[in-house]
């Protein structure tokens, strides 16, 4: 429950931050993207690790690992997006909330088994819970 609230917090902060970047600044549909899912990346790893998960594992470890999901995951999205959107004429916005969906399912699933798998409840805030 918690991970899908925070997923929505970043969810507003990357649709809020492609509209302005999209609509306001004119940019096409992948730089606006790659810039607002950077956002929100950066905004829902730090929640989730400290408030979701509870995970006291080593901050960078833990960071490279989501940089390894995303090494695959944006290419793939930015790309797909882009031709989707120039290519095949669908809307900007709803291409955004497809690939925000498959990124809220896919990025729970690696930061729950890969990410922070071994080290949920271990920071002070879950052994303050005990």
């Amino acid at each position: 429950m918690k991970f899908t609230l925070f997923s929505i917090s970043a969810g507003v902060i990357e649709a809020g931050a492609f509209a302005l970047l999209h609509e306001l600044l004119d940019l096409k549909y992948w730089p606006a993207y790659l810039t607002a899912l950077i956002l929100s990346v950066l905004w829902n790893f730090t929640l989730n690790r400290e408030f979701t998960f509870k995970s006291a594992a080593n901050v960078p470890v833990a960071m490279a690992k989501v940089a390894g999901f995303y090494l695959v995951f944006t290419p793939l999205s930015t790309w797909l997006g882009d031709w989707l959107t120039e290519s095949a004429g669908w809307p900007d916005y709803l291409v955004l909330a497809l690939t925000m969906l498959s990124n809220f399912v896919l990025e729970f699933l690696f930061d729950r088994f890969v990410v922070f798998g071994n080290s949920i409840n271990t920071n002070a805030r879950a052994k303050g819970k005990k």
